[in-house]
């Protein structure tokens, strides 16, 4: 049986059923009262089958039977929406972001108690400080922390010691880079700015973070036309503006243009290392060089992972920590159950589907500590063809990857703004205001417009 079709052909019911019904992966739609729902937002289809094999794993050692549905990010929240409505939420959700756990709070979705207990029984102090009180509204857990990715510059380390260049980690350094590399075959830099996207505004908020310019301040004012954040629209205006390929720039296009060394340095998640490398045949770099040498690019690959800008005294890491958390009206037991299993027994293949994207924020055990860390720098990445990333990448990118957790910062959260952070999901005001200057539009103009509607929202949720 082909099983990434079988899983694929499941995603696709799931998701057209609005997952209102759920599927039943197993085969067996008699869960009786020991079965749960688990919406596990992932649409890749491999992906899909690997984490349906440790969920196999699990109903066979307990009995608990779990229905697995799979959500794409794009229409979680719709879905979600569409469940509480019903009175069908599922029990547990796997996968989830930062801003997801601060709606599914705010919306009260969240068993809070749960949560909690879930993470005593697993023990605190295995986890990192820093993703507890990313998921934590002061003392109250909102999810059990998971793993981690980080987004980074990644640059042509080759073009830029043939340019004398030094280490794009500043804004002036980047501009200095982008300026001196952008010819007619190659641009500067690539990077999103496609208006609605939240990969638009991610990518932003790592520029913006690293120059002091916030989301809002500690008394939950909104700053997004600060003199910092006009700063930094400016400078991702000029480098996307100036030094860029044409076009608005997504996802795809910004990590196909640089796989075909069409740029010199572009901003990214961890999860593009093993494609990098050559190991996914969907997604292989496609340069000049990489038809003979498939794992080119990540040979001649550096990566950035906190920018400064002028107006900030330190740099900043964006990152995202994903995360389980139970509803309110979930069989508590079984969920319990199965998220401490995803989070031991379960958490090396769970964390084995794709390593380059998921660092692990519960480092071991009490027992032994390191466990989970020690063993994520061993497992193999890739899709197609499986090496684990140490055979392509330098000791100090694989320990920047590793550090992400602890480092990595996120608007709004850290001023107990969370649940806004959450809101700007629907209009992604930020994002509008990216493209806009990005095809010339005034710095400041975007960002009051963005600041406006960002207030506008934050008064809604009042």
């Amino acid at each position: 049986m082909n099983t990434r079709a079988t899983a694929a052909a499941m995603a696709a019911v799931c998701v057209t059923a609005l997952a209102l019904t759920g599927c039943t992966s197993s085969g067996d739609d008699d869960g009786g009262d020991a079965g749960i729902t688990f919406w596990l937002q992932e649409d890749l289809p491999d992906r899909v089958a690997a984490t349906q094999e440790i969920v196999d794993a699990f109903t066979y050692e307990t009995g608990i039977e779990v229905e697995v549905v799979s959500v794409a990010e794009d229409q979680f929240a719709q879905l979600i929406t569409s469940s509480a409505a019903a009175g069908d939420l599922p029990d547990v959700i796997g996968g989830i972001s930062l801003p997801q756990v601060r709606t599914l709070s705010a919306n009260e979705f969240v068993d809070t108690d749960a949560v909690a207990a879930t993470i005593d029984a697993l023990d605190a102090s295995t986890f990192s400080e820093n993703a507890l009180a990313l998921t934590s509204d002061g003392d109250t857990s909102l999810a059990i922390p998971s793993e981690s990715w980080t987004q980074m510059l990644f640059y042509r380390t080759d073009l830029f010691e043939a340019a004398g260049l030094d280490v794009p980690d500043s804004y002036e350094s980047i501009l200095e880079a982008a300026k001196t590399l952008d010819s007619p075959e190659v641009a500067g830099f690539v990077g999103a700015t496609a208006p609605g996207d939240a990969f638009t505004e991610q990518t932003f908020e790592q520029i913006a973070l690293g120059n002091g310019c916030e989301l809002v301040n500690e008394d939950g004012d909104v700053e997004l036309d600060s003199d910092a954040c006009v700063s930094a629209f400016e400078f991702y205006g000029e480098l996307t503006g100036d030094y860029s390929v044409p076009g608005a720039q997504d996802v795809d296009t910004t990590r196909a243009t640089y796989f075909a060394g069409d740029a010199a340095m572009f901003i990214w998640s961890s999860f593009v290392l093993d494609e990098l490398a050559g190991l996914r045949e969907d997604a292989k770099p496609s340069c000049p060089e990489c038809l003979a040498d498939p794992a080119f690019l990540a040979a001649n690959t550096g990566v950035v992972t906190s920018i400064a800008g002028p107006d900030s005294d330190a740099a900043a890491q964006f990152g995202e920590i994903t995360s389980w958390t139970i509803t309110e009206g979930a069989n508590t037991d079984a969920s319990q159950s199965f998220v401490e299993y995803m989070m031991s027994d379960g958490y090396e293949p769970w964390i084995a589907i794709a390593p380059e994207g998921k660092v692990p924020v519960r480092t071991g055990t009490p027992e032994d500590p390191t466990m989970f860390s020690d063993m994520w720098a061993t497992l193999p990445a890739g899709v197609d063809t499986k090496a684990p990333l140490s055979d392509f990448y330098a000791p100090e990118v694989l320990d920047a990857v590793a550090a992400g957790p602890e480092d990595l910062a996120r608007w709004g959260i850290t001023q107990g703004q969370g649940s806004l952070l959450g809101a700007l999901q629907g209009e992604l005001p930020v994002a509008t205001a990216v493209s806009d200057v990005a095809q010339g539009g005034d710095p400041a103009d975007a960002a009051s417009t963005a600041a406006e509607t960002v207030r506008s929202i934050a008064e809604s949720l009042k």
